[in-house]
């Protein structure tokens, strides 16, 4: 994230399976939502 957009990403451990995507506070993609992990342009493009 940081080379592409300049921004800085982090971890934050969550419950056992949990992989959330957040921005400013909002949601950007849930892995239990979705069944599946993001792919990498699925996240730059709600960024962007």
């Amino acid at each position: 994230m940081t080379s592409k957009l300049g921004l800085e990403a982090m971890a934050i451990p969550g419950s056992k399976s949990q992989f959330d995507v957040l921005a400013d506070g909002a949601l950007l993609f849930s892995k239990q939502a979705e069944g599946r992990f993001p792919e990498e342009h699925e996240i730059l493009s709600k960024l962007r």
